[in-house]
């Protein structure tokens, strides 16, 4: 994947010495980013748990709270599962295809331009709307710290802000230690609440003292309707659904053969925190769980929670427009000497990039400013798309000529087969039942009193 070679007229020109030749990035030289040079498998590890462990984690009590703690954690469960599995074909295809850089890559290998087209398309609007709910979360941060100090489009603004020029930063590789504050701060607020909710009384949306002591009304098994439950599903596998993301990681990894390790290991760690966290926050919270879940303590809490969550929001806005920035700006200037090169051209295409994304994604966070709602649409019409779908069919193409041409078909084949198809089915499924969910919750939430208005200056940080 990685030829070393000396630079040849180094006397002439020593700042284009050819570090190394790249499959995706071609010749990397002294005088433009080293893409290969930084990620190693403790940084992949954090990058991965940040690209998971974000905004989806905000969501999950309150997706229990719909579904009920058994069925909502075994769906959480199944999510890690299929991800997970997604996620080691992502590494098994990237070793096998070396050019590949991201999900459209894989597109065109098994079906051509069409194939590009779909999922390029998919990530990228997947990204963008992460992007979005991430400003917005963002602002719901804003606006938890300062009591509403300011107009809610104003923090809306300020956040978008920050993020572009956070996601402006070149190589993954440096943001790695962003991620580095990043994960311990949105782990350290959610922990936060998650001890206040146990310790304190009540949660802030529960009714004042009466008689007797609270109680909580957490329920084993819920009972939604149709749309309410398939959108808290959708909220489930937004959680996990940082996957895609992982083509752009171990492409810029040292050595990609670590990929797997790395992988299981934050998808094994993700699943503990969600569980815990969702499982322990909706015991004590019932029904009055907040949404994000950061609010869900209340008072000094909830300004304490949401102080140590922005450094981690950040992060995660920094990571999800950085992302598809970088699948633009690889795209665009692909073999030519611009893309690793610092050019004039390089940085005006590469802040293009960035702040096309930031500016598609601060639209998105100001004209649909419902937590919940915007994280379940994400989950529910692209979620499935980008990391369930198109792994299925990765597996059938470089693994279905095992079973054919002569080929024996063993039993591992066809469960491999099967498993596949049933992944597809799956998907298609929460594609068209979870968007129709989604897209009730967002007109339910505009037709009631008190729905949250496009480029509205109401607070956003008091959601239940």
């Amino acid at each position: 994947m990685i030829d070393k070679k000396e630079p040849q007229h180094p006397e002439n020109d020593p700042a284009q010495a050819t570090i190394l030749n790249d499959d995706v990035f071609g010749e990397l030289t002294e005088s433009g980013p080293n893409y290969r040079n930084v990620v190693g498998f403790v940084g992949t590890v954090i990058l991965m748990m940040k690209t998971q462990i974000g905004l989806g984690v905000l969501a999950i009590p309150s997706a229990l709270n719909a579904l009920g703690m058994v069925p909502g954690l075994l769906c959480l469960l199944a999510f890690a599962m299929i991800t997970t599995w997604s996620g080691y074909v992502v590494g098994t295809f990237k070793l096998q295809h070396r050019e590949v850089y991201s999900l459209d890559d894989a597109g065109a290998i098994m079906l051509g331009l069409p194939g590009r087209v779909i999922l390029a398309a998919s990530f990228c609007l997947y990204y963008v709307f992460n992007s979005g709910s991430a400003i917005l979360g963002l602002s719901v941060g804003l606006n938890a710290v300062s009591s509403h100090a300011t107009c809610t489009a104003v923090f809306v603004a300020v956040a978008a802000i920050v993020g572009f020029a956070c996601s402006s930063i070149r190589t993954l590789g440096k943001i790695t230690w962003l991620a580095w504050i990043g994960l311990p701060c949105i782990l350290t607020a959610v922990l936060i609440v998650t001890i206040a909710v146990g310790v304190e009384d009540r949660p802030a949306g529960a009714p004042a003292a009466t008689t007797g002591p609270w109680a909580s009304n957490w329920k084993a098994f819920g009972n939604p309707s149709f749309s309410d439950g398939i959108a808290a599903v959708s909220n489930l596998l937004f959680a996990f659904s940082g996957t895609p993301g992982f083509f752009s990681i171990v492409s810029e990894m040292r050595d990609p053969q670590q990929y797997t390790a790395a992988m299981v290991t934050c998808q094994a760690a993700v699943t503990v925190v969600y569980a815990t966290i969702g499982c322990v926050i909706y015991y004590y919270c019932g029904s009055y769980v907040a949404s994000p879940a950061l609010g869900s303590a209340g008072g000094i809490i909830k300004i304490i929670s949401y102080a140590f969550a922005l450094p981690g929001l950040m992060v995660t806005m920094t990571i999800v427009t950085h992302i598809p920035s970088k699948f633009i700006f690889v795209h665009a200037l692909r073999g030519s000497r611009h893309l690793t090169t610092s050019t004039p051209t390089h940085w005006i295409c590469w802040l293009s990039c960035t702040f096309g994304i930031t500016l598609v994604a601060w639209i998105i966070a100001s004209t649909i400013p419902i937590f919940d709602a915007l994280v379940s649409l994400i989950g529910a019409l692209l979620g499935p798309l980008i990391c369930i779908i198109p792994m299925a069919a990765m597996w059938l193409h470089d693994n279905w000529g095992r079973g054919t041409e002569g080929h024996s078909r063993t039993i591992r084949w066809m469960l491999g087969v099967m498993w596949t198809l049933v992944l597809i089915i799956l998907g298609t499924f929460l594609i068209v039942a979870g968007t129709y969910g989604s897209v009730d919750m967002i007109m339910t939430s505009y037709r009631e009193d008190g729905g949250s208005a496009a480029f509205s200056c109401a607070d956003n940080s008091n959601s239940s």
